[in-house]
């Protein structure tokens, strides 16, 4: 089935954010892919499409779509935002729920997204996790206290 193109750009719609130049609160997501040989081109277009509709949404940093070279069939999928509440707000936007989601469909079950620890080059500099120390016993939403200190503080 070829490719329906949008009428427009999508990533126009969007203005991406000024980035901060610390890495605090950064997102990283990585989604990873297996696909045959047969189905490469039109995975290739697919993720190119994504990337162009998320790059344009406020809060997106960069983003890149690879493929392992020691195994062809493995591809990926990454993305940096500001924030978590970034990629989020994203996720729920038209564009990249008619564009990107279909493609993530498709991804490998696991965890996509990191808190940046560490960064170097460009805009290098420490992170802070903003994990609370009851990130895996406390839903979205809830609270177990007022303020809940962070893992690593």
């Amino acid at each position: 089935m070829p490719e329906q193109v949008p009428p427009e750009d999508p990533a126009d719609r969007c203005v991406p954010a000024p980035s901060p130049q610390s890495s605090d609160g950064l997102v990283l997501v990585v989604t990873r892919y297996r696909v045959t040989e047969a189905d490469a081109p039109g995975f290739l277009d697919q993720a190119r499409t994504a990337l162009r509709v998320l790059a344009g949404c406020p809060g997106a940093r960069s983003g890149r779509v690879g493929r392992a070279t020691d195994d062809p069939q493995l591809w990926t999928l990454t993305s940096e935002w500001e924030s978590v509440g970034a990629y989020r707000r994203a996720l729920g936007t038209y564009d990249v729920k008619v564009h990107a989601i279909p493609l993530m469909y498709r991804a490998l079950d696991e965890p996509t997204a990191f808190e940046v620890l560490q960064s170097e080059g460009e805009r290098a500099g420490p992170g802070v996790s903003r994990r609370a120390d009851d990130a895996d016993t406390v839903a979205v939403g809830e609270a177990s206290q007022a303020r809940v200190p962070r893992m690593l503080d």
